[in-house]
Order: structure tokens, then C-alpha cells, then sequence
């Protein structure tokens, strides 16, 4: 009996001994996760699973990574599989209002230069020695969404996919930290209080069920590589339009989106391992990360003083910043800053547009970078 217990406690006091000083850096890591999602309401949805998968898969003898464990199923099933991203993007669509967007086009333009830093990041990471797919996989950091990042990381460099997952979603929770001094910084007091007009006129409903399919048949004739990104957030916005399929719009945007989200975020945790996460390459992958989003930021502020200009103070360049995929994360914190200057000054709709823009430009952008490398005979 009393050996039994002895063997029982010598198990207990093993589990200690394993533990090395990466598993506690990692252990901290995730711990400070938490933090920012309970404490500082950073993208809870997120950093706290991220989090808490963190915490289990480096508990020594939890087995929570190994062949059969509970973590490297949903991981194997869900995120090799790109099950996860692609669902999420079904609830994404189902939750995007893209009539903002409609009803003033060429806001679109500001999408599309909030993915300029993408491209500038990936010529980076090429100088620094990465293989092209790796540095595709670091690039796409800069789209600041979560789900295109998982998705192009898991599928053509997944030894990458901890370093750029944990980058994607840490830094869109800290978007509210990293933009607003880039946005002040890159415009003046008087174009921070430009009033943007809105349409008198709200687009037909006709044109919001034409435009996710219009979107989806273009888009992925262009770009075929990113149809199954694209094709699932715009299956999600059709079915908000449509109107017909509430049932499933609800279990989209609710169910299906939470339960994803919930495993997701465990999968995400379940890679950041202290052995296979802290390396040198992880600590330049979140730089570059950063400096992804800051370039971004600032092409999409640039562009948008650029269409200050060309309608003679017609557009607020803060709603620039709102062209990255932060969504709608980005377009709140361009209403926040443009009301520290202008308390009745309403920006959020136009910077919805921008920001709803971002999305689709995220998708293209990680679509055409692998049909490029498709038509390369890269993959």
C-alpha cells in the first residue's frame, strides 16, 4: 500500500520535474492571453481559448498534442483539414452587412490599399531567407484576419502555422493600441474632423442578393485558389440577403461561428508548445507580423488622404486605416478617432464600407499570392 502511494506521489512530483522553462515562458504566454481577453476585453472570443489551449498543451504528461489527444484531434480534424477557417467564414458572411459598401463603391479602393502592406511584408520575408510559401504564409499576417491566415498556413506551411495564427488574432485584438497613433500621426486636426456626407438613397435589395454571387464568380474565376474562402463568406452573406433561409443564417452567425470559434481557438493554443514555439524564426514571424499591420495601416491612411484630395475634402483619410480586415474592429476604433475631434461627427458606416472592402481584399490578396505561386509550379 505504501508503495503504491509512493508511486502515485513520485508521478505527481514528475509531472514538476518536466517542466522546462519553455513550458513556463509558454505557460506565462498564455496566462497574459487570458489576461487581455478577460481583464482588458481584447477579443475574448479568442485570446481565451488561445489561451487556455496554451496552458494545457504544456502541462508535462497531459499528452494533449500527442497521438490521440484531445487537442491534436480537433487540430488534425479541423485546422489540417481547413474544416475551421472555412466554416468561420460562413459566419463571417452571415454577419456582414456589405450595404455600406454598396451604397458608396469606391470606398472599395480603400480595401484594396489596407492589403498593401501584405505584399510589402512578403517581399520582406523573402529578403530574410524564407522560402516563398513560408513567406506567403508570413505576409498574409499583414490581412489581419484570422481565418485566411489559418488557412494558407496550415495548408502550405504548417510548421509556421503557431507563430502566424498567434500573430493574426494578437495583433487584430490590438488593433485599438496600434492604429490611432499611425492615423494621427499620417493626417492633419482638419481632415480628422472632415463630415462625410451619406447616400440619400439605401441600395435595392436586389443588388445585395446579386452581389455575393457576382463577387464569388468573378473573384474566383480571377483568383481560382481563394474559392474556398471567398465562396464561403459569400454563401454566408447570400444567405443573409436572401432572406429565405433565416434558420440557417441564425446557426451560421450563432451556433456554427461560437462552437468553431470555441475549437478553434483551442487549436490555435495547442500549437504554441514551448519546444516547437519559442525559436529565433517565431520571434521574426510576430515582427514581421507587426509590421505588416503598421504598413497596412499606413497605405490605407495614405490612400484615403489621397481621395481627400481628389474629392476636395470630401473623405475622412481616418476611414482609411478601417481598409485592413479587422472587422469591425478597425472601423469602430476610425469613428472613435474621428470623434475625439468632432463629438457629432459620425464616420462608423463609411468606415464600415472600408472595413467590409478589407475583407474581400484579404481574400483576393492571399488568392491571387497563391495562384501566382500555382501558375509558378510552387504548389
Amino acid at each position: 500500500m505504501i508503495s503504491v502511494i509512493g508511486s502515485g506521489l513520485g508521478s505527481l512530483v514528475a509531472g514538476f520535474g518536466l517542466l522546462t522553462i519553455k513550458n513556463v515562458i509558454m505557460i506565462a504566454v498564455g496566462c497574459a492571453l487570458l489576461y487581455l481577453g478577460i481583464k482588458k476585453d481584447y477579443e475574448p472570443l479568442l485570446l481565451v481559448p488561445i489561451g487556455f489551449g496554451a496552458l494545457l498543451v504544456n502541462i508535462p504528461l497531459g499528452d494533449m498534442m500527442a497521438p490521440g489527444g484531445l487537442l491534436r484531434y480537433f487540430y488534425d480534424s479541423g485546422v489540417l483539414t481547413e474544416i475551421f477557417p472555412c466554416l468561420i467564414f460562413v459566419g463571417i458572411g452571415a454577419m456582414t452587412d456589405f450595404g455600406p459598401l454598396l451604397e458608396n463603391p469606391k470606398i472599395l479602393l480603400l480595401g484594396a490599399a489596407g492589403q498593401f502592406g501584405i505584399f510589402l511584408t512578403l517581399a520582406l520575408a523573402l529578403l530574410l531567407g524564407f522560402s516563398k510559401l513560408d513567406a506567403v504564409a508570413v505576409g498574409v499576417i499583414g490581412a489581419c484576419d484570422g481565418p485566411t491566415a489559418i488557412y494558407v498556413t496550415s495548408k502550405y506551411a504548417p510548421h509556421l502555422l503557431g507563430a502566424v495564427s498567434v500573430a493574426a488574432y494578437s495583433y487584430m485584438s490590438l488593433v485599438p493600441l496600434i492604429q490611432p497613433p499611425i492615423m494621427r500621426a499620417l493626417t492633419t486636426e482638419k481632415e480628422r474632423k472632415i463630415r462625410m456626407q451619406y447616400p440619400h438613397k439605401s441600395v435595392s435589395q436586389t443588388l445585395k442578393i446579386i452581389f455575393p454571387i457576382g463577387v464569388t464568380l468573378i473573384t474566383c474565376i480571377i483568383a481560382p485558389k481563394g474559392t474556398p474562402l471567398m465562396g464561403m463568406i459569400m454563401l454566408g452573406n447570400l444567405m443573409r440577403e436572401s432572406g429565405v433561409v433565416s434558420r440557417l443564417t441564425k446557426a451560421s452567425e450563432n451556433e456554427i461561428a461560437n462552437i468553431v470559434t470555441l475549437l478553434l481557438g483551442l487549436s490555435i493554443g495547442a500549437t504554441m508548445e514551448g519546444a516547437a514555439f519559442l525559436k529565433p524564426q517565431t520571434l521574426i514571424v510576430l515582427g514581421l507580423g507587426l509590421i505588416a499591420i503598421c504598413l497596412d495601416t499606413v497605405a490605407g491612411v495614405l490612400f484615403g488622404k489621397l481621395m481627400c484630395f481628389l474629392t476636395k475634402g470630401k473623405i475622412n483619410p481616418l476611414i482609411g486605416a478601417a481598409g485592413i480586415s479587422a472587422y469591425p474592429m478597425a472601423a469602430r476604433v476610425a469613428q472613435m478617432e474621428g470623434r475625439k475631434y468632432d463629438k457629432h461627427n459620425f464616420l462608423l458606416m463609411h468606415a464600415m464600407g472600408a472595413n467590409t472592402g478589407g475583407q474581400i481584399g484579404s481574400v483576393i490578396a492571399a488568392a491571387v499570392m497563391l495562384s501566382v505561386l500555382k501558375g509558378m509550379g510552387i504548389i
